[in-house]
């Protein structure tokens, strides 16, 4: 008898609906996709097959390898000049220490392996670009792993440090280990407090539904100016990273210049909400916090910034509120945003059909994805930096850094719904939807084109999440007058550069409309450097799309006090 497929009844899982035999293909990968922190191994496979089967059709690059290995070993069994002297590494605290022959061996061993590794996964002809850079991701983090720098049998300094404190490091360390791996989660910080010490700019929370309470900051002057500031935070992080201290808070410093500011504050979403979609957060977040401050403040257009993944939501909205003929926007302002994705940065070794099968997988036994799986990915990218200099430190030296505000914030983390950070890396990653003018809202797709309010777009030179060339690309895509701004600092400390922060620096220039393109080694050849925080820049490009102060509206009725409830849900 002939088996009847049509007889299983399909099994609904989120918004998809699957065969059985689907839904068991899903669970057996998720199950797997445990294990490795949601990445595929296909995917890996992929790339090794590719370099083999490419190095295997390669005569010329398997000599020359040969030889390469050769070299290394004469050299390794030569010893160098000053062995039995001076160790040629450092220690941990960075000053040059005396150790043994062996450890420098082993470390110079270490790097010839690393570097004929490097040799061997570069450069063979045929070989896809991706998988090189996939190639390479993978045997870095296995030979940060693997330096002898983080072993206490072989790392002389580690060895000196438990003997001088008798071996109370280890012990410390194994205290360590069990207080961040076992029992309930501590905070990150007693000093660090949301609403107490951080996140205090006074405020109200003026709105409230399923993904935003909307919060509306107390005016300090007298007068403001008349147009209000929204800020569209990212989701994947909370949002006071613009509200840390007093000292360093973005909101409390635009209050202060006379700006009635508004914040989003998203919900930390669980696995009741992995059925909300990215659509959901353009309408029930952008686009429900526009509406409360029109009712508010009818008659007044506003200026709307967008950090990060907020950013490029906004401009979602935008270019939507634009093809709709929606005008209560005065300016756009991203702050490392990205709107195409073509040269996304290192997320882009994540992102392909098969990894994205594995995450969704995995989101699926969860109904969405934790913070620590998401910094997981980075933290691999600059592993020596990001787990084992920490992980040496609070695990075998027994010592537990000072947090400070930032780190604070980084280490309350929040979760990502399934069905929204789905289509977000598919549409935005894999496909690039948005730049190419794919992206529907609705049953139309929207163009960035059609923005044309004042943009002001802010790269910072070290940022890895969203590299500035990248943010850059908006120039090309908006048809608006764009001031872009390059600060010093990464992805976060960059953003969070209030005037008086030693050390920080800026470019800017702006691009009319109607100018031809500047591209980005142009930019930085006609960008005004300049010294200090780029905020107070900003404020007066605000300012100066800005009508004339008024005196500083009411506040209206409150649920609740800043920096409301949704903040504080762990």
């Amino acid at each position: 008898m002939p088996f009847d497929q049509t007889s299983l009844t399909p099994v609904r899982q989120g918004t998809e609906t699957l065969t059985p035999f689907a839904a068991y293909d899903e669970a057996v990968q998720g199950t797997v996709a445990e294990l490795t922190g949601g990445r595929s191994p296909v995917a890996a496979m992929e790339a090794w097959l590719d370099w083999a089967s490419h190095l295997a059709m390669s005569p010329g690059k398997q000599v020359d390898l040969c030889l390469r290995a050769a070299a290394a070993g004469a050299r390794l069994a030569t010893p160098p000049a000053d062995s039995g002297t001076a160790l040629s590494g450092t220690a941990l605290s960075g000053t040059a220490l005396s150790g043994t022959w062996l450890y420098d061996w082993l470390m110079r061993a270490h790097d010839a392996s690393r570097d004929w590794w490097h040799d061997a996964t570069t450069g063979v002809r045929g070989m896809a670009a991706r998988h090189e850079q996939v190639l390479g991701a993978r045997i870095n983090e296995a030979f940060q792993a693997a330096s002898p720098a983080n072993a206490l049998l072989a790392n002389p300094a580690l060895q000196r440090a438990t003997l001088e404190r008798g071996g109370l490091n280890l012990l410390e360390g194994a205290k360590n280990f069990a207080a961040d791996h076992f029992g309930p989660k501590q905070p990150a910080s007693d000093t660090y407090v949301v609403g107490e010490t951080i996140a205090i700019t006074p405020g109200k929370v003026i709105f409230r539904n399923r993904l935003i309470e909307l919060i509306q900051y107390q005016p300090t002057t007298s007068t403001v100016h008349p147009e209000p500031v929204l800020i569209v935070p990212a989701w994947i992080m909370k949002y006071y990273i613009l509200d840390l201290r007093p000292q360093n808070s973005l909101i409390r410093f635009l209050v202060e210049q006379g700006h009635t500011v508004f914040s989003i504050s998203w919900v930390n979403p669980t696995a009741d909400d992995q059925d909300v979609c990215m659509d959901d957060y353009r309408r029930e977040g952008v686009m429900a916090a526009v509406d409360v401050i029109s009712q508010h403040l009818p008659g007044r257009r506003i200026h709307a910034a967008g950090y990060c993944l907020g950013g490029t939501m906004l401009s979602i909205a935008a270019a939507a509120m634009a093809r709709d003929g929606d005008d209560r926007l005065a300016s756009m302002t991203l702050f490392a945003a990205q709107t195409d994705f073509t040269e996304p940065g290192e997320l882009k070794l994540f992102i392909s059909d098969t990894e994205l099968s594995w995450l969704d997988s995995l989101m699926a036994r969860h109904g969405g994805l934790d913070g620590e799986r998401m910094g997981a990915a980075f933290q691999l990218l600059h592993a020596d930096e990001l787990i084992w200099k920490p992980f040496v430190s609070r695990y075998v030296l027994g010592e537990t850094a000072p947090l400070n505000d930032l780190m604070a914030w980084n280490a309350d983390q929040t979760r990502m719904p399934r069905r929204m950070h789905s289509e977000y890396l598919r549409s935005m990653f894999l496909r690039n939807d948005l730049a190419a003018g794919r992206f529907k809202v609705g049953d139309r797709p929207i163009a960035l084109r059609d923005i044309r309010v004042p943009v002001f777009a802010l790269g910072t030179g070290k940022d890895h999440v969203a590299p500035w060339r990248s943010v850059y690309k908006i120039s090309l895509l908006a048809r608006s007058d764009i001031t872009f701004v390059l600060a010093s600092g990464g992805h976060n400390a960059g953003v969070v550069s209030e005037p008086g922060h030693k050390g920080r620096s800026y470019r800017v220039l702006t691009m009319r409309a109607t100018d031809a393109y500047t591209d980005p080694d142009a930019y930085l050849e006609r960008a005004a450097a300049h010294e200090g925080s780029w905020w107070p820049e900003w404020q007066r490009w605000m300012a100066e799309r800005s009508n004339e102060r008024v005196p500083a509206p009411p506040m209206p009725p409150a649920l609740c006090d800043a920096p409301g409830t949704y903040v504080l849900a762990a």
